[in-house]
């Protein structure tokens, strides 16, 4: 993956990011936090 490349996604992860702040009240960002830590301990659970 090249610099130009991880700079244009990082760019849109921020975008995505603001534009739920902005219009949702960070709803969805809390509903994938959540989710991701759901699948963090499952995943502990198997390792």
């Amino acid at each position: 993956m090249s610099n130009s490349i991880a700079l244009g996604l990082a760019a849109l992860i921020v975008a995505a990011i603001l534009a739920d702040c902005l219009l949702n009240s960070g709803g969805a960002t809390l509903f994938l936090a959540r989710k991701t830590a759901d699948l963090v301990d499952y995943l502990k659970f198997w390792r």
